[in-house]
């Protein structure tokens, strides 16, 4: 039987617990509201009173002036496609894969986990020199292909797709098999329906890596047609002597839209990816 100090510890845990996730919660926050209020501030605001929390005179302008600015608008949809092909491809492909890697016995088998694992260990900065000089031997610089092929399947995503596909019952796919269905219809029909939630995350980290991926845009492309969001932001806001804060934030908020619309749209089965392997 629960005493009433004991409920009065457990009280207490509770309340020093929120406490800290309040903070927490509001140490993560508050940079992306003082990103907005910025943006809301004339550069002359901006360099009177930095530190000020909210603008006396918020205004829309340097909104206005980023989207209205030429490369801008050419940015945001360089970043769409980019994002979007590589986040449909790591879908397909990674699952393919992570599906052939839980449910098939092969030659090799060991070796292409390894490989996958590795890849795992090896930082992408390692792998730039050699990219940038192939992609310059196939002639694909300053080309959506050099933004996308090499990142259509990625080792992550391969890794946790085969983990996620290990925990279904594979009754279902024995029964399906049983009944006539080839691999192809079993693979679309009953795996990716079931991993949804794997997929969910990966279609979230892959699109957040890819959004938000600045070195290898910068050193594939040449040109401003080709630029991504994150290396237009960049080269955007640098003044001749002084960083534009004001175009920069209203630039970056832009930025960050899609982002919180994407995790918004696929909090549910991000959710239930997350904890499926805490549930088996």
């Amino acid at each position: 039987m629960r005493t009433k100090g004991t409920g009065i510890r457990l009280n207490a845990r509770t309340t020093i617990l929120s406490l800290v996730l309040l903070l927490l919660l509001v140490s993560t926050l508050f940079p992306l509201y003082w990103m907005v209020a910025t943006s809301l501030r004339g550069e002359a605001a901006v360099m009177k009173k930095a530190i000020d929390l909210w603008p006396s005179a918020p205004s829309i302008r340097n909104y206005v002036d980023v989207w209205q600015s030429g490369p801008f608008a050419r940015y945001f949809l360089n970043s769409v496609i980019v994002s979007a092909v590589v986040v449909f491809g790591n879908l397909l492909f990674a699952s393919m894969v992570g599906y052939g890697i839980a449910r098939r016995e092969f030659q090799g088998k060991r070796i292409v986990i390894i490989a996958v694992v590795s890849m795992l260990m090896v930082p992408r900065q390692i792998t730039m020199i050699p990219l940038y000089l192939l992609i310059s031997k196939l002639h694909m610089m300053n080309t959506y292909f050099a933004l996308t092929l090499p990142f259509l399947v990625d080792a992550f995503n391969v890794f946790f797709i085969s983990q996620y596909v290990t925990s279904l019952p594979v009754e279902l796919e024995e029964a399906a098999r049983v009944d006539g269905a080839s691999d192809m219809r079993i693979f679309f029909r009953i795996v990716l329906p079931l991993s949804r939630p794997a997929l969910a995350v990966v279609a979230i980290n892959t699109f957040l890596v890819n959004w938000n991926s600045f070195l290898y845009p910068l050193i594939l492309t040449n040109t401003e047609g080709m630029r991504t969001l994150p290396v237009g932001l960049a080269l955007y806001s640098l003044g001749e002597h002084s960083v534009d804060w004001g175009h920069l934030t209203a630039g970056s908020t832009l930025c960050a839209v899609p982002i919180i619309l994407v995790f918004l749209a696929f909090q549910r089965h991000i959710i239930e990816g997350i904890t499926a392997g805490a549930g088996k």
